[in-house]
């Protein structure tokens, strides 16, 4: 018997505007995998979205508490959406924790369709609760909408030869049903997906579609849900578009910037949360001359890239903060080299194991300063889950024409987030600028720090190559021969090159984008993640008569040169960070005026009502 579809479904529809959904339940309930495939499905609606998935530290938390609640938040709409939602429209909640967890965030009148197998009293006191909130009026302000998903589940398995635990673990799918129903989202591609995912275990994919077609169904059929709800396609630019997070696009620009550039690409990396799923992706491409190394620690990941790039390979290598402060020494060997060398931070809250699976920006002054002695390198940093694609291939191209180290900032948000995202055409990206050995060098004898006269960079030459042989090290060379050199005129020289060097990258840098009017009363500054709440909070603004204008930047180290230009012209500076001001210092000190900062230190990204709300203050 076929599916009910939107077409045949005999209940009425209303049209919204846009939603925001959080699943939510304990780390084994499936909720990031139920809101990654409703993600995917919305791509494919036309919709524009951003995603949160928000994970628990603990690798498996106690069933039903507090720390143990996994959630995933999609804002889906038929415009523009540049964050995952400020406040709840829909809350998916599989036990009483999650609900808790997710009140603060909740409407008034949200929709909670809660798990009502899950709220005894037993799960009520592990979620610390004093009573029943079914029962005490406490959501009378809300859309309740209770299900005994996990009965439900089990009835509609039951003729499958599958133990209760396998049953149980297919509520998700239940779920996926239903509120692909309830928002009116395509079915073919889940059950395509259903299919192709558990292909090795049959009975395994029959159980997950059974369980799909029942809470779909049930949508249908109940009288729980008297309607469902259309959001028309969002307005975008004509492409091919997939969805995409901010790891799976750091991982193919990698493979971009290889193609490009002609050269293999050596991954190097040692699995660290939030960034191990860059490894994970690039290890599935291969045929594009992709090699990966898991490595035993971070310092012999760095090592190993730096071996690639010095055998004229593209070396790459990610990370998070506890990772980035072992590979310092190699970065530094990297730029006595002066090879090209690509380390993706992504960002996560610390110090030490900190918060592992939360955001944070708080590596901003450690990409800029976290090495010794005079040790520059080009900072960049992403600013949506898509933009990753662009930073990190831009990042390969400075790294080679300029040959240099240069730090990605991405962060967890980014790295766990998604949206979709337009194909690039690869033949139409930015080339590759190679240094090579000039005629008048080759001539003359190779001098491997022979410099470029408009980058600096010295050439990139591979060990081995006939007549250019040569060593370089991490002790301090002789300018132009290479010899290694302990004259301390020698060695400011080298510095200073070196130095001048990493300046010379603002020549590749493109004017700044202001939002808004060129000059005025405000300006709001912002770096990495707080793209999304920026502009949404900035476009509030200005739809209310608020003279308030931002921009935001890619390029930290070297700055942009308009940037300071930009910023006198404004009576206000403010800048959000999810630390407690690394660029609000810093801008502070070259422009020797008060700016003002918006911090944020709580392993979640800003609001947009958050950052609207200084905009109101300010203005």
């Amino acid at each position: 018997m076929p599916m009910p579809d939107a077409i045949t479904s005999s209940k009425p529809t209303q049209e919204l505007a846009a939603v925001t959904i959080r699943f939510a339940g304990d780390s084994g309930d499936g909720m990031q995998l139920t809101g990654e495939r409703f993600a995917a499905v919305t791509a494919l609606a036309g919709n524009d979205f951003q995603t949160l998935p928000d994970f628990p530290a603990e690798i498996r938390a106690p069933a039903g508490t507090l720390s143990g609640v996994s959630g995933f938040q999609i804002h889906l709409g038929s415009h523009r959406i540049t964050t995952p939602g400020d406040r709840i429209d829909v809350l998916v909640a599989m036990n009483p924790a999650a609900l808790k967890t997710a009140w603060p965030a909740l409407k008034s009148g949200a929709m909670l369709i809660l798990n009502d197998n899950t709220f005894t009293e037993a799960d009520l006191k592990k979620a610390s609760y004093e009573s029943n909130p079914l029962d005490d009026g406490s959501l009378d302000t809300f859309d309740i909408r209770r299900l005994p998903m996990n009965r439900l589940t089990e009835e509609a398995l039951a003729a499958l030869p599958l133990s209760p635990k396998e049953k149980d673990r297919c509520k998700n799918f239940f779920v996926l049903g239903l509120v692909s129903w309830l928002y009116t989202r395509p079915i073919e591609p889940t059950q395509a997906w259903i299919e192709k995912k558990f292909s090795r275990s049959p009975e395994l994919a029959r159980a997950n579609a059974l369980a799909f077609e029942a809470g779909y169904r049930l949508a249908e059929t109940s009288d729980l849900f008297p309607i469902r709800y259309v959001i028309p396609k969002a307005p975008i630019q004509p492409g091919r578009y997939r969805k995409i997070t901010g790891n799976e696009a750091a991982a193919l620009a990698c493979v971009a910037a290889g193609q490009r550039a002609g050269k293999p690409v050596v991954f190097a990396s040692y699995p660290i949360t939030p960034a191990s799923d860059i490894l994970h992706e690039l290890a599935r491409h291969k045929q594009f001359d992709m090699r990966t190394i898991q490595a035993e620690d971070e310092i012999a990941a760095a090592c190993a890239a730096i071996g690639a790039s010095y055998a004229g390979s593209v070396g790459v290598t990610a990370t998070s903060g506890p990772g980035l402060d072992l590979k310092t020494e190699a970065i530094g060997l990297a730029v006595m080299a002066e090879l090209p060398l690509v380390v993706i931070d992504v960002q996560r809250g610390g110090p030490s194991t900190g918060l592992p699976t939360k955001t944070e920006q708080a590596d901003l002054l450690q990409a800029l300063h976290g090495r010794h002695g005079e040790c520059p390198v080009v900072v960049l940093a992403a600013s949506t889950p898509g933009d990753c694609f662009f930073t990190v291939y831009e990042a390969c191209r400075l790294a080679i024409k300029y040959m240099t180290p240069v730090i990605v900032l991405s962060d967890a948000f980014l790295a766990n987030g998604a949206e979709p995202w337009r194909i690039p055409d690869v033949a139409a990206l930015p080339e590759f600028e190679i240094p090579q050995v000039s005629e008048q060098t080759s001539s003359t004898g190779f001098h491997p720090y022979a410099r470029d006269a408009m980058t600096l960079a010295r050439p990139w030459v591979p060990p081995g190559t006939p007549g250019l042989e040569h060593r370089i090290g991490g002790l301090e060379k002789e300018h132009v021969t290479g010899n290694v050199s302990y004259d301390p005129v020698n060695h400011e020289t080298m510095v200073a090159y070196r130095a001048e060097k990493i300046q010379r990258v603002t020549a590749d840098i493109p004017p700044l984008t202001i939002h808004g009017s060129p000059e005025g009363a405000v300006l709001v500054i912002g770096w990495g993640s707080t793209w999304g709440a920026i502009t949404a909070a900035v476009e509030q603004a200005q739809q209310e008569g608020r003279a308030v204008s931002s921009l935001h930047v890619r390029h930290l180290h070297p700055l942009p040169c308009d940037l300071l230009e930009i910023a006198r012209r404004f009576e206000t500076i403010m800048v959000p960070e999810l630390n407690t001001g690394h660029l609000q210092g810093l801008l502070q000190t070259r422009l020797l005026r008060k700016i003002h900062g918006l911090h944020k230190i709580q392993g979640q990204p800003f609001l947009q009502s958050e950052i609207y709300e200084a905009i109101a203050r300010l203005t």
